[in-house]
C-alpha cells in the first residue's frame, strides 16, 4: 500500500485544493461593476442527493417527477450524486470520468426545460466531479446576471486519508450580495465500532481542507463556515444505533420514531460532536437505505442470499441539513427509484 505521503503528492491536487476545473455556463458581467435588474427578493431552492451505486443515467430514465418544475418550480436546482461511478481502483486513481457528468447533466437539463418557454430556461451555472461525487448546480436564466464568483473545491477523505472515494465535492457562489455554499459529501461507511467517529472526523476534515479561491474581488468566503448559507448533502452514513435484529423488528412494525430515538446523526447533532447548531427539517420518510436491486425490499430481510452473513440493516443514510439565518425549509421527502440500493432525496427551501 503507498504511503499518505505519495498518495498526497500525486492526488493533492485533485482532492484536497480548490479546483475551478468546472463546467460553467455564466453571463460575461461583473455585477460589481456593471448595472444589472434588481434580483428577487425571494428565492426558492430545490436541493437533492442520491447514491445511484454506480448506475448511469439510460437515455429512458426520467426525473421531471422527482424535479417538478411544473408544480412546484423553484429559482435553483442543486443535484447531488454519489458513486456516480463504480468505486473501482481505475475510478478512485484514474482521470475524471466527463462522461458520466455529461449524461447527468443532459438529463437533468432535458427536465429542467421542457417547459421550452423562455422565462424559465435553466442553464448549468457549475458542475463538478470527483471520482464518484458529483454536484451540479442550475440557475433559472434571468438570475444568473446576479450570480458571480463562483468556483469549487474538493476534499478526499477516502483511502488512506486522501483520496476521493470518499470525501466532499462544494461548489460555492454568491447571487447578488448573498454567498452560498452547497457541499456534497459521501462519508465513511460501516457500522461497526469506530465507523461513527470516523465519520465525524471526516466532516471536520471536510470543513478544514475546503478553501476557495478568493476571487477578483478578494473579498469572497474562502472557508465553507464563511458563506451565509450552506446546505450539506449527501450519503452521510450515519446508521441506527441498535442491533440489526432490533432495527428489523422495528421496520417490520413500521415503529419509525422509535428508530429515529437511535439515529446517529440525530444524536451527534444534539450532542454537539458534529456540525453543531445546523439544523434538519423533520424526517417523516422510512429508511432510504439499502434496497435490494430493483425492488421495495430491504437487503438482508430474507429474500435474498447475504454474503458474509452481514445485512448491512436499514438506515437513512441520505440526508439534508444547512446552517445560515432567514434559510427556510418547506420540504423534506424521499422518491422512490429504484435505480439503486439508495432511495434519492429532496428538500426545498426558501431565502430571502
Amino acid at each position: 500500500m503507498w504511503p499518505k505521503s505519495v498518495a498526497s503528492k500525486i492526488h493533492g491536487k485533485r482532492f484536497s485544493t480548490g479546483n475551478n476545473n468546472f463546467v460553467a455556463d455564466l453571463p460575461c458581467i461583473n455585477t460589481e461593476t456593471e448595472l444589472v435588474p434588481q434580483v428577487q427578493s425571494l428565492v426558492q431552492i430545490f436541493v437533492s442527493t442520491w447514491n445511484v451505486g454506480g448506475v448511469a443515467p439510460g437515455d429512458d430514465l426520467s426525473i421531471e417527477d422527482w424535479l417538478d418544475v411544473r408544480n412546484n418550480p423553484c429559482d435553483i436546482y442543486v443535484l447531488g450524486f454519489q458513486e456516480a461511478v463504480p468505486l473501482k481502483a481505475s475510478a478512485i486513481l484514474g482521470s475524471e470520468n466527463w462522461t458520466i457528468q455529461t449524461k447527468w447533466n443532459a438529463a437533468i437539463g432535458k427536465s429542467l426545460n421542457r417547459t421550452g418557454h423562455e422565462q424559465d430556461k435553466f442553464l448549468c451555472m457549475a458542475s463538478k466531479q470527483m471520482v464518484g461525487i458529483l454536484v451540479t448546480v442550475w440557475v433559472r436564466s434571468e438570475l444568473l446576471p446576479h450570480v458571480s464568483h463562483p468556483s469549487a473545491a474538493c476534499v478526499g477523505c477516502g483511502i488512506m486519508g486522501c483520496l476521493g472515494n470518499k470525501g466532499s465535492v462544494s461548489v460555492r457562489f454568491k447571487l447578488h450580495k448573498t454567498s452560498f455554499c452547497f457541499v456534497c459529501t459521501h462519508l465513511a461507511s460501516g457500522n461497526r465500532q469506530g465507523d461513527r467517529k470516523l465519520r465525524n472526523s471526516n466532516v471536520g476534515d471536510i470543513l478544514s481542507r475546503t478553501c476557495f479561491p478568493e476571487g477578483p474581488s478578494m473579498n469572497s468566503p474562502r472557508k465553507i463556515l464563511d458563506h451565509d448559507w450552506v446546505i450539506l448533502l449527501g450519503d452521510l452514513n450515519y446508521r441506527i444505533s441498535l442491533p440489526e435484529a432490533t432495527t428489523r423488528s422495528l421496520i417490520e412494525r413500521n415503529k419509525w420514531n422509535k428508530l429515529l430515538e437511535h439515529d446517529q446523526l440525530k444524536a451527534e447533532l444534539r450532542n454537539g460532536r458534529v456540525l453543531q447548531g445546523w439544523q434538519e427539517g423533520r424526517i417523516d420518510f422510512v429508511p432510504t437505505y439499502k434496497y435490494c436491486p430493483n425492488s421495495d425490499v430491504y437487503y438482508g430481510s430474507g429474500h435474498e442470499n447475504i454474503k458474509g452473513g452481514r445485512g448491512r440493516a436499514p438506515a437513512w443514510c441520505d440526508r439534508i441539513i444547512w446552517c445560515g439565518e432567514g434559510l427556510k425549509q418547506h420540504l423534506y421527502t424521499r422518491g422512490e427509484s429504484k435505480l439503486s440500493d439508495h432511495r434519492p432525496v429532496k428538500a426545498i427551501f426558501t431565502a430571502q
